[in-house]
């Protein structure tokens, strides 16, 4: 076997591995380290044209836990157990002419002012001609948001690598989340909101399910 096809078992194995988990073994904790890892194949996952329209927050008090159980139906059980608890969110107004994506193109890819003018137009005619970002404001929103679960996956499948278990979670009320966050003074909600939530840790039991998907052949079509 190649040092390739070792490499490629490595990652299927990490990808059997993963299961949704329910619920974790709260006697065992994440390391800083490993979690930091975690975060970074976040930071360093790709985005629509480099806006990295999100942020990440890590939510450990579990005085905040207790309040988020309450509209968050899809993760009573983890919210309790899970060693960490992300809420990843979107920025609501990532347009091209945004003060955050100015921010974005001067401060984190330090582009030149010329250049900065020369792709206005372009990423105008994308985000307006393109995708229609422009029809409202959760038009926007949903796709910055979709950008957050490039972030997820990457978190599930590097936390897989290193043995960590992972649960990503939807079924949540957004107002209110966003709510309790305002309230908590976390963030600026007018800025970001929920997009979706992720818990990490390790798991209490071994899956009672095989794993399923559809074959191959049924979802891939060569044309």
């Amino acid at each position: 076997m190649t040092k390739t096809n070792e490499k490629q078992q490595e990652i299927l194995d990490a990808y059997h591995f993963r299961h949704a988990t329910k619920e974790f073994d709260s006697t065992k904790k994440i390391s800083e380290s490993d979690f930091e890892f975690i975060l970074e194949t976040a930071r360093l996952s790709p985005s629509s044209v480099g806006y990295e329209p999100w942020k990440f927050v890590v939510v450990q008090n579990p005085e905040v836990r207790e309040k988020l159980k309450d509209v968050t139906s899809g993760a009573i059980r983890q919210l309790t157990s899970a060693s960490h608890f992300v809420l990843i969110l979107a920025h609501t107004e990532a347009r091209y002419d945004s003060s955050y994506v100015s921010y974005i193109n001067k401060t984190v890819k330090k582009l030149p002012e010329e250049t900065i003018k020369e792709l206005a137009p372009r990423y105008k005619a994308f985000q307006q001609d393109n995708q229609n970002l422009f029809e409202s404001e959760r038009s926007l929103f949903d796709w910055a948001s979709k950008q957050t679960y490039i972030a997820l996956g990457n978190m599930m499948t590097s936390a897989a690598q290193i043995g960590i278990d992972s649960c990503p979670i939807e079924g949540f009320q957004p107002n209110k989340v966003n709510d309790i966050l305002k309230q908590e003074g976390i963030i600026d909600t007018d800025t970001w909101k929920i997009s979706v939530m992720a818990a990490f840790g390790y798991r209490a039991s071994e899956p009672t399910k095989t794993k399923t998907r559809q074959p191959l052949s049924d979802i891939v079509k060569w044309v």
